[in-house]
């Protein structure tokens, strides 16, 4: 029987028990796809991170992402911690990370508190904004227990969007956000039918004032009923909206999980470049348990 570390922190929130809440298991050597599945699901995590050694030695760690049910080619909060854990036993190289993950690589920048210490992360999302297919507004409401006239398409259709990992995304009034409630029944209704969605539904809602969105995101065919702080998400968001406001860059503050009982507070960016347009996502972190899994 072998032993394998594992701590969990809490992302983007400066509180214990707020923000959301990830399982780092620091050396996966060892272990099979089936047993890094089998302890996400234990876990019970909206994601659970394995560190592993990258294959290019420039490269800090190749790192994969599970959810309860699959594993993930690209996540927010789940780098964001991952980085926070790794920054603390001192594998950063001047404050900065890179990971390999099978969307691509993974940039990081440690953010240190007044006392230097490390406090939480930036990351760059692998791959610049992509869109592909729009559903239509009715669909979102009914997965949502919504009325088609809270659903917000002044500004563009809910649309399936990614800058690493695909979430349909979707503007809400500010009224109706707090309101929405996931049905199951919808969610698997809509993917059955929309052979765009490739098999996987999750939602992101989100309503804007300016620079402030509060947002939630819903993927219960996968398990999580509702996350309480999505940065791939919030990152595709940042990049969305740059894209239909125009501008060279763009800053936002995203505020989630508050329905929940665990408030998050996100900070993005994004930028247009050469390929496209690029965005971050960063926060803080706090570190609640440490560990160990006997296999």
């Amino acid at each position: 029987m072998r032993k394998y570390a594992f701590e969990t922190v809490d992302v983007f929130t400066e509180e214990r028990f707020g923000g959301n809440q990830l399982a780092v298991f620091t050396d996966a050597r060892g272990l099979s796809d089936a047993q890094m599945q089998s302890l996400a699901a234990e876990m019970n995590y909206s994601e659970t991170t394995f560190v592993l050694p990258p294959e290019d030695c420039a490269n800090t760690a190749r790192v994969r992402i599970f959810t309860r049910t699959h594993e993930m080619p690209f996540a927010g909060h789940p780098n964001v911690g991952t980085a926070f854990v790794l920054a603390r036993h001192g594998r950063d190289r001047d404050g900065a990370l890179r990971f390999e993950e099978i969307a691509g690589l993974v940039e990081v920048k440690v953010a240190s508190n007044a006392a230097g210490e490390v406090a939480g992360a930036t990351i760059a999302a692998p791959q610049p904004l992509s869109t592909g297919i729009e559903l239509p507004a009715e669909a979102i409401a009914a997965c949502t227990g919504l009325a088609p006239a809270d659903i917000v398409v002044a500004n563009h259709r809910p649309v399936r969007a990614s800058v690493g990992v695909h979430f349909v995304l979707a503007e809400v009034t500010a009224e109706a956000l707090s309101r929405a409630t996931p049905d199951l029944s919808h969610f698997r209704a809509v993917r059955d039918a929309t052979p765009g969605l490739e098999g996987r539904f999750s939602l992101f809602i989100y309503a804007r004032d300016g620079a402030k969105i509060r947002a939630r995101m819903f993927a219960p065919i996968s398990g999580t009923w509702e996350d309480p702080a999505t940065g791939s998400a919030s990152a595709t968001v940042a990049a969305l909206l740059l894209s239909l406001d125009g501008g060279d860059s763009a800053a936002f503050t995203l505020t989630q999980g508050v329905e929940m009982g665990r408030p998050s507070l996100l900070h993005l960016t994004a930028r247009r470049e050469e390929e496209g347009i690029r965005a971050t996502v960063g926060g803080s972190c706090v570190p609640v348990f440490r560990g160990e899994a006997l296999l």
